[in-house]
């Protein structure tokens, strides 16, 4: 399994949907908070569905589950935490959570999946944390930051 991440901002349209296209991305699982969101016009999450599966064969699905808590957002954006410190939080989320069996259940048999939010690099956001937490479970997966 290969374990895509990418953020929208920063990326036009059509950078954003070759790359799917290029890597062979079959599902895109969207692990923002809010996935409305207003910062790109083709982000959205009713866009993005219609989109993903129109030009790329490509599955949408909203994963709120994933998401950070809009405390721990607030928290981070705010800087009264280091990003170590939600890092940790966001891991100790996620295991209330079961994540983990909810990614088994849903997506460990396919080939590619891709991580989904806003941040236009992988250092300072969750999916980098969320990625390395899968992967930790497939000993021959890969992540790739697109």
């Amino acid at each position: 399994m290969t374990i895509f991440t990418m953020g929208f901002t920063k990326k036009s349209a059509q950078t954003f949907f070759e790359l799917i296209k290029a890597n062979n991305i079959t599902a895109l699982l969207d692990i923002r908070l809010n996935n409305s969101s207003q910062l790109a016009g083709f982000s959205k999450g009713c866009d993005l569905n219609y989109f993903l599966r129109e030009l790329c064969n490509c599955s949408y699905r909203y994963e709120p589950i994933f998401a950070p808590t809009k405390a721990l957002m607030d928290s981070a954006k705010s800087k009264t935490m280091t990003l170590r410190q939600f890092e940790a939080a966001y891991l100790r989320l996620m295991e209330e959570r079961n994540t983990l069996s909810y990614f088994e259940t849903q997506y460990a048999t396919c080939d590619s999946v891709c991580l989904l939010c806003s941040e236009d690099t992988p250092e300072i956001c969750h999916r980098r944390v969320l990625a390395e937490m899968i992967a930790g479970q497939y000993p021959h997966a890969a992540i790739r930051h697109l």
